[in-house]
């Protein structure tokens, strides 16, 4: 059984902080370069599969809602696993949730993310 270390988000893999940070700003062409070819994202139920799919996800994305977004934790599994927890607040149901980002990094790309309270 592999256990995590929690670490300062400061000390999360570029590729992460720099994909975190484009999402945020709703820099979709800088988000989607953090992302290998073949990657796969799995939010809110929905599963996208390669650049395509990725790119509607990081368009529709909480589109409908207003938020703001606070990196408050960051876990090290291990050199390709991370994990990066987001405080959402906004207008959305419940208004307020914490969100894990399930990250495997190849290649120094992200090759999977996995959001999920």
């Amino acid at each position: 059984m592999t256990t995590s270390t929690h670490i300062s988000p400061t000390q999360l893999p570029a590729t992460i902080r720099a994909y975190l940070a484009a999402h945020a700003a709703g820099e979709t062409d800088a988000a989607i370069r953090t992302f290998a070819p073949d990657a796969v994202v799995v939010d809110d139920g929905s599963t996208y599969r390669g650049t395509d799919e990725v790119l509607r996800f990081l368009t529709k994305a909480g589109a409908g809602f207003t938020y703001t977004t606070e990196l408050v934790g960051a876990e090290r599994v291990d050199d390709e696993h991370w994990v990066a927890v987001n405080r959402l607040e906004g207008d959305f149901p419940g208004g307020l949730v914490d969100l894990r980002y399930r990250v495997t990094l190849v290649d120094d790309l992200i090759a999977e993310l996995v959001i999920a309270p």
